[in-house]
């Protein structure tokens, strides 16, 4: 595999920095190439502005009303990007898989990170495409089709507050948004995320455990199936994007757009 991890931790010798640490070895003692996005090291902008698409220099002007889809879009094939932009973009047209690892906070990904999707998957290059026959492309097709997507994060609650009928609610669904919205909309295949419970109060027995679970996941991911999302183009929507009356009548939410749901 080529990965790609994306990671958003402010503090190098947190839990979740160990652990990308112990991924990125498993994954070079197996043979696979890694590329790494620290987010905070880097110093990554977080916000999208009208600089990431809109050279300055001399006859320049930032007059016009940003339309912020078209512009990155524009940008984007006129290679007119900022660098920070198009350095990602270079890594993800690398990779054939993709980790995001993150703490959650708020029921999401930090800022940072969140910065990162607005300005790098831009429209033209994740989404915005069209196949040979006008199709729109997207939700099992687009930009990034063919390549996977793992989702590594952390959580204070214990696992049944994450669970079904848990108070967080289930986590697939409150990562709904990044792995339907973001990694099945432009075309990645989403893995069940790797998720560490207890992570506030976590004890180095805790610890040693959930290192052994993210090596054996790692090594298992090559092999591994993806979750089974429809999609949009596949004969279970209509002309509305609704799915079919035939497919599990009465039954709504995240679940019931997952085949084997």
């Amino acid at each position: 595999m080529k990965v790609l991890w994306i990671f958003a931790h402010p503090e190098q010798r947190s839990l979740n920095a160990s652990l990308m640490r112990e991924g990125l070895r498993e994954l070079t003692a197996y043979g696979h190439e890694t590329q790494v996005s620290d987010l905070y090291a880097m110093r990554w902008k977080a916000v999208l502005d009208a600089a990431d698409v809109r050279p300055a220099g001399p006859g320049t002007s930032d007059a016009a009303r940003l339309s912020v889809g078209a512009e990155q879009e524009r940008a984007y094939t006129a290679d007119e990007q900022s660098e920070d932009i198009r350095a990602e973009q270079r890594k993800i047209a690398w990779a054939d898989t993709l980790v995001f690892h993150f703490p959650m906070w708020w029921f999401g990904p930090p800022a940072i990170m969140k910065g990162w999707f607005d300005r790098v998957l831009v429209q033209g290059f994740a989404f915005g495409l069209r196949g040979p026959d006008g199709r729109i492309l997207r939700y099992g097709e687009g930009g990034l089709a063919g390549k996977r997507a793992l989702v590594i994060t952390s959580v204070g609650s214990r696992e049944p507050g994450f669970a079904p009928r848990g108070i967080h609610g289930y986590v697939n669904d409150v990562l709904w948004p990044l792995l339907h919205g973001t990694f099945w909309y432009t075309g990645m295949a989403p893995h069940r995320p790797f998720v560490v419970y207890g992570a506030d109060r976590l004890t180095d027995e805790g610890h040693r455990e959930y290192a052994d679970a993210l090596r054996e996941r790692l090594r298992a991911l090559p092999e591994a199936e993806p979750l089974a999302f429809r999609s949009e183009n596949g004969g279970d929507y209509d002309e509305t994007l609704t799915l079919q009356p035939w497919i599990e009548p009465g039954a709504t939410g995240p679940a019931v757009h997952e085949v084997c749901a």
